[in-house]
């Protein structure tokens, strides 16, 4: 993977831009979509934009800079669809004291190193699921990202997510201690319509609500919003055009999210053949999250690859197997927060560990993450009119997924960051 300081990277998107247009010469390119590698094929940027693709000698390129990518496969930027930009990982710092004890300047900061790693990383897009605490600092990142002030890729961000009352954290002290909370509480009719709005008003581009959490008798996840509740939230952020995503973990918090309307559930550990036809039948895409529970465990003292699997990674993989047979969509998300950032490749890696094939990856992280999110008209494929958000990578990521490590060349809005 390919490193870069700061200074650097803000020196690649100052410098003057003195060719608009660019003739990019992999040795081949996966456009997203097909089932296999093109070879022989260019692809044309011009003003930011993919202007033209396909086999070099039908490429016209008069005044285009020439980018030789011997050796390299270009493929779309990457889409992460599950991130938390103001996290960092639980071995470092517990979730509990992430919230309460550092700064919304220190989480912000960290962010930007964050966001730098990540697109570093050859991930162009990221949608972040909940600010963890920090309000809607991840719309104030977005902004800074939008004006240039600070390098990053795409962002689409939720605010503070939307949790039942008494049932997030932080937890565990007296009950004459109030402690701020990771998320927002909201319960009822009239309630929900002001929290949803308020988010929307603060900039959520996605709504996120809690469907289910560890607040069973014996800690174990539970339920929390009724459907009716959950069909309210989803239709007052749809009247405004915003899609809802549920966390949901158990079959029952999963069944309701999917009958309200949401458009993806997140985890889905308790997930079952009937629950997710259900989630085919009405559309609802599925983003598995797999890192982040390893990553856990892993933090825990399981030692991965020595020790036996625990059942938490049995019941996963079992999980994820059920969903593979369903038909459901899979979106690319990893939770990543709860490991490093710029490692996102090791959700896609575990993936194919789990059943899928390097190629249903490759497509899940890209055309099928852009349709989920609402950008496929702009970005996922390489096809002309998107936008030029692209990676080259050296090997074959269709036969090796592990390939995406090896990011040699990024360009973003037709802009190359860096080249081999």
């Amino acid at each position: 993977m390919m490193r870069f300081t700061l200074s650097l990277l803000f020196w690649l998107l100052a410098a003057p831009v003195f060719a608009q247009s660019y003739l990019l010469l992999p040795d081949a390119v996966f456009d997203g979509e097909s089932d296999g590698l093109k070879t022989g094929w260019a692809v044309l940027v011009t003003d930011g934009k993919i202007s033209a693709v396909g086999p070099v000698r039908g490429l016209e390129a008069e005044n285009a800079e020439r980018i030789d990518l011997a050796g390299l496969t270009l493929l779309p930027g990457l889409i992460e669809a599950h991130s938390h930009i103001l996290l960092h990982p639980y071995n470092e710092t517990s979730w509990n004291d992430q919230v309460l004890k550092e700064s919304a300047a220190e989480r912000a900061a960290r962010a930007v190193v964050h966001l730098e790693n990540t697109l570093m990383a050859g991930f162009t897009t990221l949608r972040d699921l909940g600010s963890e605490g920090a309000g809607y600092t991840d719309v104030g990142i977005k902004q800074a990202l939008v004006k240039g002030v600070i390098p990053g890729p795409r962002l689409l961000v939720s605010g503070p997510a939307i949790v039942a009352t008494g049932s997030y954290g932080p937890k565990g002290f007296a009950p004459h201690v109030k402690v701020p909370l990771g998320a927002e509480e909201a319960d009822g009719h009239d309630d929900l319509i002001r929290i949803v709005r308020r988010q929307i008003g603060g900039g959520a581009d996605w709504v996120k609500v809690y469907a289910d959490y560890r607040w069973g008798p014996n800690g174990e996840a539970m339920p929390t919003f009724s459907l009716d509740e959950l069909r309210l939230i989803v239709e007052i952020a749809r009247s405004t055009g915003r899609p809802t995503v549920a966390h949901a973990a158990t079959g029952e918090g999963m069944r309701r999210a999917i009958l309200a309307g949401v458009e993806t559930i997140e985890h889905g550990d308790g997930g079952s053949a009937e629950i997710f036809r259900l989630m085919k039948e009405h559309d609802v895409a599925f983003c598995p999250t797999l890192a982040a529970g390893d990553a856990i465990l892993q933090y825990g003292g399981w030692r991965k690859g020595t020790d036996p699997e625990p059942a938490r990674i049995a019941e996963k993989r079992k999980s994820f197997k059920t969903a593979l047979e369903s038909g459901v969509t899979i979106c690319m998300g990893s939770d990543v927060g709860v490991f490093p950032h710029g490692d996102s490749v090791r959700e896609m890696e575990m993936m194919v560990d789990y059943g899928m094939t390097p190629l249903a990856v490759l497509k899940s992280a890209t055309s099928v993450n852009a349709k989920i999110l609402h950008l496929d008209g702009e970005i996922g494929r390489i096809k002309a009119g998107l936008v030029a958000d692209l990676i080259a990578v050296s090997g074959d990521p269709v036969r090796d997924i592990s390939a995406l490590k090896n990011v040699r060349f990024i360009m973003q809005n037709g802009k190359p960051l860096a080249k081999p």
